[in-house]
């Protein structure tokens, strides 16, 4: 989850209308579905607030006892760098404090876990889709503050802008490879399953989550090819997000609350401490590709329930 509620809203959301407007003129529906699918884009807008507002900055430097964030020196002498990368969900939009922000809550796990002194760097730019990430990462190399672990989280702003599925994945693997040749382990917590954000009407919710679980999809075999860790994000939308929503999403609907971004880096965290050596023998847990809850969700699936079909 990103930013539809970022500046270019109005601009996406009608951009996502008339894309699949037109997929479905194409497929040879009415010119009243044309029309409602523009309806529901125009629905969402008013739904989902615009945001002009930034994440937290949690920038600095965490000790294992819990303190910080300490600001950054370059005389301060510290074990790892973690750097985070992307869009509004990798800044932790919607979050109040940056305590609440992924990143931050990995950083401090990190330093719990592993006893080391980290570095935290949170350059995601609220409204980024992955043609901006190579610009994310060139600024830190030639800031010459290179990363030793990135997470990456990037793809919902790829869907709202309508970008293509296999250039978006490409664009990102391109960014992973840039990471990986600079020393850095990278993870990519991949497209999430835009089935649980009821803020976005139907059935313009259940084309997103289609395009979604693609472009997630095409996001695992790039970074896998880069060099990268993928991280299926769909357990993000477990039950608790349907369940929930209150509680799980920040007042917008859109973005996550400080619950659903803590969700998130409890997702992510097995795999950053493997990348950095700190996993230990046990097998890292695999979080399903698709949502279990989204998808029981879904209209077929309703009906089917109530009609006492399997």
């Amino acid at each position: 989850m990103s930013d539809v509620g970022d500046g270019a809203t109005d601009n996406r959301l009608r951009d996502i209308g008339a894309t699949v407007a037109a997929a479905a003129a194409s497929a040879g529906a009415s010119w009243a579905f044309y029309n409602f699918l523009h309806y529901q884009a125009a629905a969402a807008r008013t739904t989902i607030p615009h945001r002009t507002d930034n994440a937290p900055d949690g920038d600095g430097i965490y000790y294992p006892d819990g303190t910080g964030p300490v600001p950054y020196r370059r005389d301060h002498p510290v074990d790892l760098h973690l750097t985070v990368f992307g869009d509004s969900t990798a800044a932790g939009l919607g979050a109040d404090t940056a305590d609440e922000t992924p990143g931050v809550i990995l950083a401090r796990r990190v330093s719990a876990e592993t006893g080391r002194t980290i570095r935290y760097s949170n350059k995601a730019i609220v409204g980024a889709t992955s043609r901006g990430l190579a610009a994310q990462v060139e600024a830190m190399h030639i800031a010459g503050d290179r990363p030793d672990i990135a997470v990456i989280l990037v793809g919902a702003n790829d869907v709202t802008a309508t970008n293509g599925i296999r250039s978006s994945a490409q664009r990102l693997g391109e960014a992973v490879r840039m990471l990986v040749a600079g020393g850095a382990a990278v993870v990519v917590g991949t497209c999430p399953d835009f089935g649980v954000i009821t803020a976005i009407p139907q059935p313009l919710r259940t084309v997103l989550r289609r395009w979604g679980l693609r472009l997630a999809a095409a996001q695992r075999g790039a970074v896998r090819s880069a060099g990268g860790r993928p991280v299926p994000m769909a357990d993000v939308m477990a039950k608790e997000f349907l369940a929930k929503p209150e509680h799980m999403f920040s007042p917008d609907q859109y973005h996550p609350s400080a619950a659903g971004y803590a969700l998130a880096a409890d997702i992510l965290l097995p795999e950053v401490l493997a990348a950095i050596g700190e996993w230990g023998p046990a097998p890292l847990p695999e979080p399903p590709e698709v949502s279990e809850a989204a998808e029981q969700n879904r209209l077929i699936n309703r009906v089917r329930r109530a009609i006492g079909v399997s």
